[in-house]
């Protein structure tokens, strides 16, 4: 009697799905023990990972950093493939190093000295390693906050970890929180004089708001008071600093697929339909030596032993909220909760080709200009102060800078309502938008005879029915529980159905690296190694 090969299918071939399939190919290929097969709904691997082109330079649509060097298994996978190093340009964006200056600028043209810039930065770094537990992990201690003179700064974290066990503590709430008790402890400051109608708190409150913008940017979530403040210090970054991959982090993808027989990934595979079995039953409509069976936008089908769905969590939303439904039967209530609950935002890049200009210096000539690296301080968007040329969907992009020191590629990044809005926009209305948003920052010193933006690129996760968005984070009302339970594997163990027939795997899997490409790696891992666990014990794989 001839055994049939347990049949594994990967829904999906980025980060997870490929670390998936790679994991179980190299582990038991030369044995035969498994068939192994990915499917992509999309024309392309790599999923959230894009490395691209525009105007000449190398760019990235979706994932853009290593987060953290040290100890990162895809920095030891770019290092091993040589893929750090290139002779071409990329997106590197050294813009902000120590060699190139950071120019801040309110609306209005005022470049702000640092003097105004510095505390504002450092009271808001300090509150996020407050909420990151990195005071902690790093024994700072009443005694340090007070020799730097942020007694107030204790004080109020003091107050604030009294309330850490309640619920419905934002991350948003505890930053401006944070604000008002540094107004409180400098009340006799010095008043601020020269920005024309900026007054001091004005400025220190929309200094507060570009950074509270920028870290919308890095958790994805739109408005930061739907963000979840107990769960914050359990997120774990590695050490080391932070890098973009020279030949692009699709380098690593393909990586990964390198070592996959031909045929194993199949593109243009969309998945409509999942059927599965909670209990087994004697009569159950389709194949019962494979207990799932998927459909297809093309109509044909597929039976599996076990099926690994690596899709985004947006997609699973989706999927929670269709009468129709992608899973049939459909998922438990405990599964589609904790789907529901989890936040997924949106967002998107911004590439726009600066036209060919000349800087106008003081001693008359005409040199090539290099573009800074600027951080933008907008007035409220509910302001009467507010210039009325500048659209709402610009007002809160905290930077505008070049992708690399000499490039004429500059990126913005937007997050939440203005990057779905963004989406939505024609190239010329994002070319005369951002024209009119960077002629209202022109500051006395540094001026452009005449700014021009000649073409532009925006990335769409929302409107992509293979993503819609972009990636998780802990909202108020979730906590780092749901992302367990997304990970467990259907049936659970007390059913008397076949075990394992639905594994998840993605950022938005994995409790202390979710929204990144390594929790992504590392969650492909986890599900792989179950299978051949699972294996193992019933004998049929050993190592």
């Amino acid at each position: 009697m001839v055994v049939k090969k347990p049949r594994i299918v990967i829904v999906g071939a980025g980060m997870a799905g490929l670390t998936a399939a790679n994991k179980l190919h190299s582990v038991t290929a030369s044995k035969d023990l498994f068939e192994v097969c990915v499917v992509e709904g999309g024309s392309r691997i790599g999923g959230r990972i894009n490395t691209s082109e525009f105007c000449g330079d190398q760019i990235e649509l979706g994932a853009t950093w290593i987060h953290g060097i040290g100890g990162s298994p895809l920095h030891k996978i770019a290092q091993q493939t040589h893929s750090l190093l290139s002779d071409k340009p990329w997106e590197c964006m050294d813009g902000n190093s120590s060699d190139q200056t950071t120019i801040t600028i309110a609306e209005g043209g005022f470049h702000l000295d640092p003097s105004i810039v510095n505390p504002i930065t450092r009271l808001f770094k300090n509150l996020m390693d407050h909420a990151q537990g990195k005071n902690q992990k790093n024994n700072i201690t009443e005694r340090d906050t007070t020799a730097r003179g942020d007694e107030f700064l204790h004080s109020f974290c003091k107050k604030v970890s009294t309330r850490v066990g309640s619920a419905g503590l934002s991350i948003g709430s505890f930053l401006r929180g944070g604000l008002d008790a540094y107004w409180d402890s400098s009340k006799d400051q010095e008043e601020f004089k020269g920005c024309g109608i900026w007054n001091r708190k004005l400025l220190e409150e929309a200094i507060f708001a570009m950074h509270e913008n920028t870290q919308r940017t890095y958790t994805s979530a739109g408005d930061l008071l739907n963000l979840d403040y107990n769960a914050e210090s359990e997120y774990q970054m590695f050490p080391g600093e932070e890098i973009t991959i020279a030949k692009g982090y699709l380098s690593i993808i393909e990586y990964l697929a390198s070592a996959l027989p031909p045929g194993v990934i199949q593109l243009g595979r969309k998945v409509t339909r999942i059927q599965w079995q909670p209990e087994r039953h004697e009569q159950n409509g389709f194949c019962s030596s494979r207990p799932v069976k998927l459909h297809f936008c093309d109509g044909s089908v597929m039976h599996a032993d076990h099926v690994i769905i690596t899709v985004s969590l947006g997609v699973l939303k989706a999927a929670i909220g269709d009468d129709q439904g992608m899973f049939q039967p459909p998922l438990p209530n405990y599964k589609a909760e904790a789907i529901s609950r989890l936040g997924f935002g949106v967002v998107n890049k911004l590439f726009m080709q600066l036209s060919p200009t000349t800087h106008h210096c003081k001693d008359g000539h005409h040199r090539p200009k290099r573009f800074p690296y600027l951080q933008l301080v907008f007035h409220s968007p509910h302001s009467e102060m507010r210039h009325k040329k500048i659209p709402w969907w610009m007002r809160r992009s905290p930077t505008l800078c070049p992708i690399y020191k000499n490039s004429s590629v500059l990126l913005c990044w937007f997050a939440g309502e203005e990057a779905k809005a963004l989406e939505s926009l024609k190239d010329e209305e994002i070319i005369n938008g951002a024209s009119d948003t960077f002629s209202s920052f022109r500051c006395s010193g540094y001026s452009y005879n005449e700014v021009k933006f000649s073409k532009v690129l925006k990335t769409k996760w929302a409107t992509d029915p293979l993503f819609l968005g972009s990636y998780s984070y802990v909202a108020v009302g979730s906590s780092g529980e749901d992302f367990d339970t997304m990970a467990e594997p259907l049936p659970r163990e007390s059913t008397s159905s076949p075990p394992l027939q639905i594994l998840f795997a993605g950022e938005a899997t994995h409790r202390t690296h979710y929204s990144t490409t390594h929790g992504a790696y590392f969650s492909g891992l986890r599900e792989a190694n179950r299978l051949l666990q699972h294996y193992h014990c019933l004998g049929i794989y050993n190592n």
